[in-house]
């Protein structure tokens, strides 16, 4: 662990993340605070996913003043959540914030939260309100975002229905509606850029992503088996950007590799994956925050799981939940390439979860806080 910076006048604010995701949506959030005459944010990266999230910050000019280190590999989510609370703890002891500010529902953001709860430190939470409604699907993520919304004083809902869970469930914290960070980075990104592969004329790309730990195993292989039988059409190329963990990339390369019309690449910038999907035809992912960007981008979107937790994507008609199964996903995907009136219909931009102001917001909100928190100590 690096030197931690001294306290300086204002709210202090511990902006933890750790992985690719969380690091996209917090880069927009990071700029605003920074702007912000009263606050005073200090990143911490927690190590989650080390090489991806230096990427992404490096892609939009930042670096961590905090670096815990990577994750000790081949360790259980029970030895992981230990690692980090521990390591978070530390940083915040050090740090000595007045706030500590976490996004979405990964193991980093819920062990931040914990650390902070536990440190008597007040929880901000960017995406707060996401519910699927079942612990297991996102697994282990759904009982993340509950836990932290449950130690959240400031929760900054993306939409009105996440909103609206917030308001059922507690009775005390403020809850603002903001819009998604993720729209904010999208918009920053859309025209920098470029598809990493050449696409033969005539051909629609399709895009693939698959990460999810609830997704490993036999699902994984199933919606492997449905890309592979997707690729004996002529009139596609379908590019799969993998996910480094060895439990999605070997699986998948194990049945995919070398097939014709696949491209399996690696890790790809921000603004790459971005750059394909404005060229996708249509887009098949367990990804939450591409079920968030690809409506922005006119992309229509398969979903590979069995419930999303942002149906505003599924109401607004730019997305359709299809399960893991090669059967469904295979009818799904046909049902589209071979409707264009349907196809072209899921195909106009939309803007269900905002209008790239977020993190405006979020800065100006977490000032108003501070002040009324000053004021009242006076």
């Amino acid at each position: 662990m690096n030197a931690f910076p001294p306290p300086l006048p204002g709210c202090r604010i511990l902006v933890v993340f750790g992985t690719r995701p969380e690091a996209i949506k917090m880069m927009p959030v990071l700029a605003a605070l920074r702007d912000h005459p009263r606050l005073r944010p200090t990143a911490c990266a927690t190590g989650q996913h080390p090489a991806l999230v230096a990427d992404v910050m490096a892609e939009f000019g930042e670096r961590p003043e905090i670096e815990l280190g990577a994750l000790p590999p081949g360790r259980g989510l029970p030895l992981l959540t230990g690692y980090l609370l521990t390591s978070v703890a530390s940083a915040i002891a050090a740090a000595r914030p007045d706030l500590v500010l976490v996004q979405g529902d990964t193991l980093s953001a819920f062990a931040a939260a914990l650390a902070a709860h536990q440190a008597g430190v007040p929880v901000g939470h960017v995406e707060a309100g996401l519910r699927s409604g079942d612990l297991a699907n996102p697994w282990p993520e759904e009982f993340h975002r509950v836990a932290i919304d449950a130690m959240a004083v400031l929760r900054f809902a993306p939409t009105e229905q996440a909103a609206a869970h917030l308001r059922t469930e507690y009775g005390s914290g403020q809850v603002l509606v903001t819009g998604n960070t993720g729209i904010d980075a999208l918009f920053r990104a859309r025209r920098t850029g470029v598809v990493p592969v050449a696409i033969a004329p005539g051909r629609r790309l399709l895009l693939v992503t698959a990460h999810r730990r609830e997704n490993w195993g036999a699902p994984l292989l199933r919606i492997a088996e449905a890309v592979a039988a997707l690729a004996q059409r002529e009139d596609v190329e379908i590019v799969w950007p993998l996910h480094p963990n060895p439990a999605v990339r070997d699986a998948v390369t194990g049945r995919l590799a070398g097939l014709p019309r696949v491209h399996l690449l690696g890790a790809l910038p921000y603004c790459d994956s971005v750059a394909l999907m404005r060229a996708a035809s249509l887009l098949l992912t367990d990804s939450g925050g591409m079920q968030e960007e690809a409506p922005a981008l006119g992309c229509p979107v398969l979903v590979l799981r069995e419930v999303t937790e942002r149906p505003e994507v599924v109401e607004a008609g730019a997305a359709e939940v299809v399960g893991t199964s090669t059967e469904g996903i295979l009818a799904a995907a046909r049902a589209l390439l071979e409707d264009p009136v349907r196809l072209a219909a899921m195909s106009r931009p939309i803007f269900p979860f905002g209008d790239g102001r977020a993190s405006e917001r979020i800065a100006s909100a977490i000032g108003a806080w501070w002040e009324a928190r000053c004021s009242a100590s006076a």
